[in-house]
């Protein structure tokens, strides 16, 4: 699958049935704030002031964060079904939510004091990544999010019966490698079972 027939289906029917399957109710919302209040703590302190989500979808981390940061929100999403969501539901004003992708970011270097994906990197392509993640690099001034699908080795694996659309690896160890001006603050495991969440693993990390 090239990287066109990838955003295709992210931006049409693949799309629009992961915003249809995921819910904002006060479990997975309860859930979300939880996982944020842990990737936050490290912060504590020097709280990032504007934060930008790559693949923001319908909303869970933008609503989980209004409620524990001031910080300026912004979201960037190709899916139209998501964006008009994250527009109708009030997560963010329209002003805040952006079509675009990891690839092709339409901001100023430095612009965010924290980027972040979760679930994102694990749907774009391996020759794709490296300049996904030059592209978030790119607009981040102070740190650096991701919460993915763990694998200790690189490996696609079936998504909900189509291929091309979901890849596993070490993605702390490709951020680390890729860009080696990166410190590791912190890093973890949400249990599915004990969180509500996926199985997910995330590192932060602070620039320069």
């Amino acid at each position: 699958m090239t990287e066109t027939e990838q955003l295709d289906a992210w931006r049409g029917d693949v799309g629009d049935a992961y915003t249809t399957r995921n819910v904002a109710n006060d479990a997975a919302l309860s859930s979300r704030t939880r996982m944020w209040a842990r990737i936050l703590d490290p912060l504590v302190g020097d709280e990032p002031k504007s934060i930008l989500e790559i693949g923001a979808n319908l909303g869970l981390n933008m609503r989980a964060l209004k409620q524990l940061t001031n910080a300026r929100r912004i979201a960037a999403e190709p899916n139209l079904s998501a964006r008009e969501r994250l527009i109708g539901d009030r997560v963010l004003p329209k002003e805040a939510v952006f079509d675009a992708t990891a690839g092709d970011l339409p901001f100023a270097d430095g612009e965010f004091d924290m980027t972040f994906t979760c679930g994102v990197l694990i749907h774009i392509a391996p020759r794709d990544l490296a300049q996904a993640c030059k592209e978030i690099h790119r607009v981040s001034s102070k740190y650096i999010m991701c919460c993915e699908y763990y694998s200790d080795k690189e490996e696609e694996m079936s998504y909900r019966g189509h291929v091309g659309l979901l890849f596993k690896r070490d993605f702390g160890d490709f951020w680390m490698t890729c860009h080696p001006d990166l410190t590791l603050l912190d890093y973890g495991f949400f249990w599915k079972r004990a969180t509500g969440l996926d199985n997910l693993t995330w590192w932060l990390f602070r620039k320069g």
